[in-house]
């Protein structure tokens, strides 16, 4: 959800001479016949595009361009389905700086940390499948975690494992800055992680840390027996039918696509993101999608269309966090005053995917910049400014830096 707060940059590699030993061992059950559900069709679609109130829209319209100039975005899309009310999709900005080429939803944008809802998911499914139970220690399928004996899978994905995060390692940082062209693996990754002790005893306390879900990566991959790429396109984003979506091998990035611009610089100047490889965010924050298909997921995931209904009510048992008034963070999926869903934020790119239950609403922000404004992630300034005008009983909110 959040940026940790010794690190704004979720990555940075430096190979280390010597790696902390890691190995997968062999998982406690055998493979069963996959049991993911396919989305054959698309439900009849009640937000028509020119359904809302024009008072209402303008407001928008202004609300969001007032945010863009104030935060200084250099683009936005920004799309809302209210059924039974219609629908909204904006571009506002520009795409990319240097031409002036305009900000359009048809463009594809990395979604940082909304990968751990593919992710998760994934591993969800194995759940399903009867290959491994959410109480499980780490340790029946990886070896070389510290404490893992006694951190659970459930821990890992609800970010209670109390494992370091390796994004906020310093030298881990200063190698990803001094290079960030080039490529991590998730076993250099987690040795970031792992050279520092453990932050609290497992199950005690919630830290956001992208340590716990690359390590739920390697378990999908042992347990799904292929990369991880390929059982997220086959098991998640293939029957989901989200054909823009995009696990990538290395900094891939189809086109048309949006510039991103960061100051996560070893200078702290402002530069142009959008080819760094975002290996080092991996299972925790490589993916790319678009407007549409997020508009898709976001209802999929909120809702447990592809896993059974226990696994999805295990998924939203929402544990509250400190400092997060109204929000609670489950299985790689949060929820903050009634929207349920997942944000994301790399160097370059911030992203919103958010479904409201009660409303069977959605909302997806896409923005090319994660630079910071008064201590708050733009993604989260659109998110507030929008909800408070289409939905102001349940306004997204989260805290800003300290």
């Amino acid at each position: 959800m959040r940026r940790a707060p010794a690190c704004r940059l979720a990555t940075v590699l430096f190979v280390l001479s010597a790696l902390v030993p890691f190995t997968l061992t062999v998982p406690s059950a055998q493979a069963g016949p996959p049991t993911t559900a396919v989305i054959t069709a698309d439900p009849p679609d009640d937000c028509p595009p020119d359904g809302l109130d024009p008072a209402l829209v303008a407001r928008l319209d202004e609300a969001i361009e007032k945010t863009r100039q104030v935060a200084g975005v250099p683009g936005v899309t920004v799309g809302l389905w209210l059924p039974g009310r219609g629908s909204y999709v904006r571009s506002t900005g520009v795409a990319d700086k240097a031409t002036g080429a305009p900000m359009t939803p048809d463009l594809n944008m990395r979604i940082g940390s909304e990968t751990k809802t593919f992710t998760v998911t994934a591993l969800l499914e194995l759940v399903d499948d009867g290959l491994i139970g959410l109480d499980d220690p780490i340790s029946a399928y990886l070896d070389g975690v510290p404490d893992g004996e006694h951190i659970t899978i459930r821990q890992l994905a609800e970010m209670r494992s109390g494992l370091f995060s390796y994004t906020a390692d310093p030298d881990f940082v200063n190698a990803l800055l001094s290079d960030p062209t080039r490529p991590f693996t998730p076993e250099e990754l987690l040795a970031y992680g792992f050279r520092h002790p453990n932050v609290f005893a497992p199950g005690t306390r919630f830290q956001y840390s992208n340590t716990n879900t690359v390590l739920l990566g390697l378990v999908v991959e042992k347990l799904g027996r292929m990369p991880l790429a390929d059982f997220v396109h086959k098991r998640v984003t293939g029957p989901a039918r989200l054909h823009h979506t995009l696990f990538p091998r290395g900094a891939e990035f189809p086109e048309p696509h949006a510039h991103g611009y960061t100051d996560q610089t070893l200078s702290g100047d402002v530069a142009d993101a959008t080819d760094w490889n975002p290996s080092w965010g991996w299972a925790a924050g490589a993916m790319i999608s678009d407007l549409h298909d997020l508009r898709r997921w976001a209802k999929v995931v909120a809702t447990g269309t592809l896993l059974s209904p226990a696994t999805q009510a295990e998924r939203e048992k929402f544990v509250p966090v400190p400092g997060f008034d109204g929000a609670g963070y489950g299985l790689g999926l949060f929820r903050t005053h009634g929207w349920v869903g997942h944000n994301g934020s790399l160097p370059g790119y911030e992203s919103v995917t958010m479904y409201l239950p009660e409303q069977d609403a959605t909302m997806v922000i896409l923005l090319n910049t994660d630079i910071l404004h008064e201590g708050n992630e733009p993604s989260t300034l659109f998110a507030e400014a929008i909800t408070s005008i289409v939905t102001p009983d349940n306004v997204y909110q989260l805290p800003a830096e300290g």
